[in-house]
């Protein structure tokens, strides 16, 4: 094969995932509740037509759109960097229970005031939400330790328990709170897109693209980290530093997407487990699970807004039907 056309294969599934995000994203700006034509909206995004229209693509739809598929790139990135780290392709923040410390952290905040899951454009809300995940990693660590050693055969059961004790946190909290502020918090629980606004796509944008740059400035760690940790060591890498750092950043994207959209389960296990059928080497696999998650995401938000209309569904229901079938597979796969 010539290198030019090694080259064109390797690009190719870059270009589809890029021309499938232009394309959802396209839809995404086009369905809701109200009908606008094609026409208008391009004018809307281009600043132009009348007040009602502008309201609904500039203010609704964009942030809406946007924030999609930045949540769903920062989850793929963030199971596909865990995934490396732990050797095991079920490794995803969902299951391993940072996604549900990463809710308890927020909700502590929104409880201090310190943020509001219904507004997370402070900057705050998803440095509570961090620290949440924090201790849910730290908890999964311990359950699955054995004589100061991770077991990576005793980690999802571990992750089950973080998720279990994290779930009934948040039910002992939010009987602290209001009838209206509990209804509130359960639906953002469940997983949405519906509060997206200006700010907090400038919000997640940021968190999102720090932690994005510190795992893609490590992908040749943790390509070293494949081959074993004995592997990696002799080949220069500080391993215990390497995991240190990613999963600090791993687990700031699982937060700040669980800050600004609630727990949206499975994009972190999918995403990666298909993007490797296709791509080697943690830049290509890091990077085009971050396209391919945006489009899983933003394509599953589009399905929760349309296919039972005018009911809006929760978008973390639409990814769980799709991913709790494929996490059996991968389960029975595994075995």
């Amino acid at each position: 094969m010539s290198p030019a056309a090694g080259g064109w294969r390797r690009g190719l599934p870059f270009a589809l995932a890029a021309l499938a995000a232009a394309a959802v994203a396209s839809a995404s700006l086009l369905v809701g509740s109200i009908r606008i034509p094609p026409g208008k909206v391009v004018a809307a995004l281009l600043g132009s037509g009348d007040a009602p229209t502008l309201a609904i693509v500039r203010e609704i739809r964009l942030p809406r759109t946007l924030l999609g598929l930045l949540v769903g790139g920062a989850l793929a990135m963030s199971g596909a960097s865990l995934q490396a780290l732990l050797q095991n392709p079920l490794a995803d923040p969902f299951l391993l229970g940072v996604s549900g410390g990463a809710a308890c952290g927020a909700l502590v905040g929104s409880l201090l005031a310190v943020s509001s899951p219904a507004g997370p454009s402070v900057l705050m809300g998803p440095v509570a939400a961090f620290l949440g995940a924090l201790a849910a990693i730290a908890l999964v660590g311990v359950g699955a330790s054995v004589r100061g050693r991770l077991d990576r055969n005793r980690l999802l059961l571990s992750g089950v328990v973080v998720n279990a004790l994290a779930s009934a946190i948040l039910l002992f909290l939010l009987s602290f709170g209001n009838a209206d502020q509990t209804r509130g918090f359960v639906f953002w629980m469940l997983g949405s897109l519906a509060g997206a606004t200006r700010e907090s796509v400038v919000s997640m944008a940021i968190y999102a693209t720090g932690a994005g740059l510190v795992l893609l400035g490590l992908s040749r760690s943790l390509d070293a980290l494949t081959l074993g940790e004995e592997t990696a060591f002799t080949l220069g890498i500080s391993v215990e530093r390497t995991k240190r750092i990613a999963y600090v950043a791993a687990s700031l994207l699982a937060a700040a997407a669980v800050a600004h959209a609630g727990i949206i389960g499975f994009v972190g296990l999918l995403v990666p487990n298909a993007v490797r059928l296709v791509a080697r080497g943690h830049v290509r696999v890091l990077f085009l699970s971050f396209l391919t998650g945006a489009v899983l995401l933003a394509a599953s938000d589009v399905a929760a807004r349309t296919v039972f209309s005018p009911t809006e569904v929760a978008v973390g229901a639409v990814t769980a039907l799709l991913g709790a079938p494929a996490f059996l597979v991968l389960l029975r796969q595994r075995n």
